[in-house]
């Protein structure tokens, strides 16, 4: 009996060990596969419930991936096909370096920025202008929709949240309705250019959708913020916001530093649509810029620092890039990349994009919206391009914005909501964000009505 039940174990193995070398292994209904499948649901998990467990979230989705690919390892070496897994994995890493070092770039000069002072000036500037609440509300909800294309959508949201806690006092309900306009106007912000958010990002490095092409989501965009924020300014007494802050002077370097980025950015850009080359490569090529203005300021600081240590250092700024999402990204493109190499993606694929749900491209692509506000964008959206359905300019750009204000729905979904969360100590909290889902779900409901409206020529076939 037991070697019944042993060679009833070993058939899946002896099935695959007669296919031809040349070809790809599914292993959608092997043991390796469902545990792996498991595997991914439960570092998930632990990334879902980072904000009370505090366990970061790069550390079980980098074990995940790493044991995904040992399994996949494991089944092609034993049939004969050793060098199969060793090439997709060698092309997700390529994938992963390319966000890596364009991020990393993104991330050293915002960390100089800040060190520099530029952003604690701007929140001392909108602190004592003397607002009313609601022109707070209104003044931090634009900055967060026009920063967050050049910053980043989590960058910008700290920033107009350090600027709503000092002058909101004591005031719990317009703090927290205040947090939840700056995640959503950040998100709809981040949607319509490919530095707004990682995952707009990814879909112009891929080159799916042209740099220019995303600003014909900058309407849909603005309507996803708009809706839902006219609804709350009815929500906020008309108070008068408190202004105690002190003048704050910019660094030597500061505003230098701040034209260097625009110009990396151009770099980048240019490097992309002109010379085919990567973005990471004029990204990298901006670092330069910042190496050597770097490397001026320190000399004039060394002058009159007592500590050289103290001094302005490059290193330090790339030290103090947020690492953790860095090598959070690693797990996650190397996971779902061995998932999609295993076969699920393609099986995800035709449930969600072949008919067999019954649903549309477009309705399709608006659930996978809703899903970003549950499970993080970023897998999502990596999935979808790893699944590369065949879809129009207009149906691209449509996931592209709904995974990127999808994540609006809930305060989980998205960077913003989550470090806004931490930033708050409390005053702006999943439960307070969930009262506030009907009328971000009525934005979101709009903004897509908006892209399939005016962007219709964007569209091979009927919608």
């Amino acid at each position: 009996m037991t070697k019944l039940l042993f060679l009833i174990a070993l058939l899946p193995i002896a099935a695959f060990a007669s296919v031809d070398a040349s070809k790809t292994l599914d292993l959608t209904t092997h043991w390796s596969g469902y545990t792996a499948l498991i595997l991914f649901v439960v570092a998930y998990i632990f990334v879902m419930v980072e904000e009370f467990t505090h366990f970061r979230k790069s550390k079980p989705v980098i074990l995940v991936a790493g044991l995904i690919w040992g399994l996949i390892g494991w089944v092609y070496a034993s049939n004969g096909l050793p060098h199969a897994a060793e090439v997709a994995v060698r092309h997700n890493i390529l994938e992963y370096s390319e966000l890596f070092l364009f991020l990393l770039v993104a991330m050293t000069y915002i960390e100089a920025l800040r060190e520099r002072q530029v952003f604690e000036a701007l929140k001392v500037w909108v602190a004592n202008k003397g607002f009313t609440l609601r022109q707070l509300f209104w003044m931090t909800g634009f900055l967060a929709f026009f920063i967050s294309p050049i910053v980043d959508n989590l960058t910008t949201s700290l920033i107009m949240g350090a600027v709503v806690l000092a002058v909101g006092g004591t005031n719990v309900r317009f703090i927290s309705i205040a947090f939840v306009n700056i995640v959503v106007a950040a998100n709809a912000g981040g949607a319509f250019s490919p530095f707004g958010d990682i995952t707009t990002l990814m879909v112009w490095q891929k080159g799916i959708v042209e740099f220019s092409q995303f600003f014909s989501l900058f309407v849909p965009s603005l309507i996803n913020f708009l809706v839902p924020a006219a609804i709350m300014h009815f929500a906020i007494k008309n108070g008068t916001a408190q202004t105690h802050e002190g003048d704050v002077v910019i660094k030597d370097g500061g505003l230098l530093i701040m034209l260097l980025f625009m110009l990396t950015i151009a770099t980048a850009v240019s490097f992309h649509s002109f010379l085919h080359l990567p973005p990471a490569m004029g990204m990298m090529t901006g670092l330069s810029y910042l190496m050597i203005v770097s490397f001026i300021i320190r000399k004039r600081e060394k002058r009159n620092c007592t500590n050289p240590d103290e001094c302005f250092d490059i290193f330090k700024k790339v030290a103090n890039a947020e690492w953790d999402t860095l090598l959070f990204f690693f797990g996650v493109i190397l996971g779902v990349g061995g998932l999609g190499f295993m076969g699920y993606l393609a099986l995800t694929s035709e449930a969600i994009y072949g008919g067999s749900l019954g649903i549309t491209t477009t309705q399709a692509n608006i659930l996978i919206g809703v899903l970003s506000s549950i499970v993080d964008n970023i897998p999502v959206m990596f999935a979808v391009l790893t699944m590369n359905p065949d879809m129009s300019l207009g149906q691209w750009l449509l996931v592209t914005l709904t995974a990127g204000v999808g994540g609006s729905l809930l305060s989980v979904g998205s960077a913003a909501g989550v470090a806004l969360m931490g930033q708050s100590k409390g005053l702006y909290t999943f439960s307070s964000h969930l009262k506030w889902m009907p009328v971000i779900a009525l934005g979101y409901a709009a903004s897509v009505a908006t892209h399939l409206w005016i962007n219709k020529s964007l569209f091979d076939v009927p919608i």
